[in-house]
């Protein structure tokens, strides 16, 4: 989702990648890799401004322009790219590799320009609106704050299993981490100190049920999460107290079906929240007064 929650960047097993207008709900643009095949996309991301658009398909990856559609520059990175973020008009991208590191990458000359190095691979990475702040979480328990103009690591926050998922407000002030089958935790980046952490069910925890999307609003005062249980949550920050919650349905309510949340995001409007679930919907929120 782009960071206003205007347009959709898809990845599909039946038409392969393709930008959305959310506004109209048309799709605009088919974005493929290679003429007169489907890509399987797996890792997407927008520019701050929603002007650009990166995608990648295991070491491929395309940068394309919102506006007109068409393919920017095209590389291929060092290894298998789990993860994206994309700084301002999409000049750099932090990338997330199964080589155990994340890489600054100059998304417009191509060129690694700076190495966070990790303990196993990096399987999620954020960076903050201007993108000063670097953060990546891995397969070696950890989640990490980096300087991306020096590469010093600023904050490491320990978990008890492997970090899945990484959030940063726009401002940079605060981060969020999840690992798998552990802690959903809300961090102070100047301190380093926990503002808190999302409850959590043991018995949901060990039938595997975790957070799979988050995004802070731009003030950064509230975080929306989704999960692999079909649930999207609205905290108030610092408190971490639950604003709102949602249960989005199932495509067929007559069979199981999977519907864990892809992305989460805030939309132009006062109240008004976005989630793009895996069974094929882009669900649109309202929180109520």
């Amino acid at each position: 989702l782009s960071p206003d929650g205007s347009q959709a960047a898809i990845g599909s097993l039946h038409h392969g990648g393709s930008l959305w207008d959310l506004d109209t709900r048309q799709r605009r643009f088919a974005w493929n890799h290679r003429a007169g095949a489907f890509t399987p996309i797996t890792a997407v991301a927008f520019a701050p401004g929603g002007e650009a658009a990166m995608t990648a398909e295991h070491e491929t990856l395309v940068l394309w322009d919102t506006a007109s559609g068409e393919a920017i520059t095209y590389f291929t990175a060092p290894a298998k790219v789990n993860a994206i973020a994309l700084g301002p008009g999409g000049r750099f991208a932090l990338l997330g590799l199964s080589d155990d590191t994340a890489v600054l990458f100059d998304a417009l000359k191509g060129g690694i320009k700076r190495v966070f190095a990790h303990e196993g691979r990096v399987r999620s990475v954020a960076l903050d609106a201007d993108a000063r702040l670097a953060l990546s979480g891995g397969e070696d328990r950890s989640a990490r704050l980096w300087d991306v103009e020096t590469g010093t690591e600023l904050q490491r926050w320990q978990h008890d299993a492997d970090v899945r998922l990484v959030a940063l407000a726009p401002d940079g002030s605060r981060a969020f981490s999840v690992s798998k089958y552990d802690r959903a935790v809300v961090w102070d980046t100047t301190s380093g100190l926990e503002l808190g952490a999302l409850p959590a069910f043991r018995a949901r925890v060990t039938r595997g049920e975790t957070w799979t999307a988050a995004a802070f609003s731009a003030d950064g005062g509230q975080l929306l999460t989704g999960t692999t249980d079909r649930r999207v949550q609205l905290w108030d920050l610092p408190a971490v107290e639950r604003r709102a919650q949602w249960e989005m349905p199932r495509r067929a309510d007559w069979k199981r079906s999977g519907a864990y949340m892809l992305a989460v995001g805030f939309g132009a409007a006062q109240g008004a929240c976005l989630s793009v679930s895996a069974d094929g919907f882009v669900h649109q929120l309202r929180v109520t007064p």
